[in-house]
């Protein structure tokens, strides 16, 4: 029975890589298949969980109701920076040098039909918050309801299913998964007072707890899962990222669907009521991408979803 890639559902690790990769042009198609099989073997779905992005679907000749290149939000007033990719490695671990080691083994292995658009180092920093010192993922689902957030029920794979020509097998565990680096803009942040800084979050930085008069622009306002109607709840599992001077936070959130992740976005950028969340005043997304999240099977990410075995 297939399960969902357990990196998914399980803490952060201290230390991790982020890739993204595109498709060589005219890529060819056995080729790809067999790079992927060998992609199999190495992705457990723990050290390595791997996304696949509708440009592999395309080329091999499948489709995933609910999986687009990215964010589209008609009337947004701020850029998404929408970044069409093949595939998403989340390498995850404890030190630097072995995932640095891992990537060069699996970038000699994907060589062959991918190019790396980028490579993005991670990390957690003071148990779980964001650069900025804010904690990050403060009302995240756990347990159950963190199953029933990330990955696709029995019932719902079978809805997939209907409308391709595979089993609900293919589908069933996984997960779609939204990537956004967002790069910070540390100079205005330190500007600002400590109000200013609380107001644009929605919560103290000093307990944590949520500021009930915060602006209408606050982010915890513009983002409260269960402002939505049905509620918008996602899985994150962010973590800051750092490039020489350059920062910022990897955003990245699992749902059974990426409807509850497009709502969230579709208020903060004001495409809802011209409301725009005031985190992007401190911070703006460089690079927005959506990915298909497959199950595992026999100890191995499964490659059902792409008519291979």
């Amino acid at each position: 029975m297939s399960e969902a890639q357990s990196g998914i559902l399980a803490a952060l690790p201290p230390q991790a890589r982020y890739l993204l990769l595109q498709l060589k042009a005219s890529v060819d198609t056995e080729a790809l298949k067999q790079v992927l099989t060998q992609l199999q073997t190495m992705a457990n779905g723990d050290e390595l969980v791997v996304g696949f992005g509708l440009p592999i679907f395309a080329v091999l000749g499948q489709q995933l109701p609910g999986l687009t290149t990215g964010p589209v939000i008609p009337k947004s007033l701020v850029p998404l920076a929408l970044k069409e990719a093949a595939l998403w490695c989340w390498l995850r671990g404890n030190d630097r040098g072995d995932l640095l080691r891992l990537e060069h083994c699996l970038t000699s292995v994907l060589d062959k039909c991918f190019d790396v658009v980028s490579s993005i180092d991670a990390f957690v920093y003071k148990e779980g918050r964001d650069l900025t010192g804010y904690e990050d993922g403060t009302e995240n689902p756990e347990g159950d309801e963190a199953v029933h957030t990330a990955l696709v029920s029995p019932e719902q794979a079978d809805t997939l299913s209907k409308q391709t020509s595979l089993s609900a097998s293919a589908y069933t565990s996984g997960s779609f998964v939204a990537v956004q680096q967002w790069l910070h803009d540390f100079k205005a942040f330190d500007a600002m007072d400590q109000l200013s800084k609380d107001h644009t979050i929605g919560r103290r930085l000093s307990d944590n707890e949520e500021i009930d008069d915060a602006p209408i622009t606050a982010h915890v306002k513009r983002t409260e899962q269960e402002g939505f109607a049905p509620e918008a709840f996602v899985l994150r599992r962010s973590m800051p990222w750092t490039a020489g001077a350059k920062a910022g936070l990897v955003f990245v959130a699992f749902g059974h669907s990426l409807d509850a992740f497009e709502r969230m976005l579709t208020r903060m950028s004001g495409a809802e009521d011209g409301q725009i969340d005031s985190l992007f005043s401190i911070s703006k997304p460089i690079a927005s991408s959506y990915f298909w999240c497959p199950p595992v099977l026999h100890g191995q990410v499964s490659l059902s979803c792409l008519g291979l075995n």
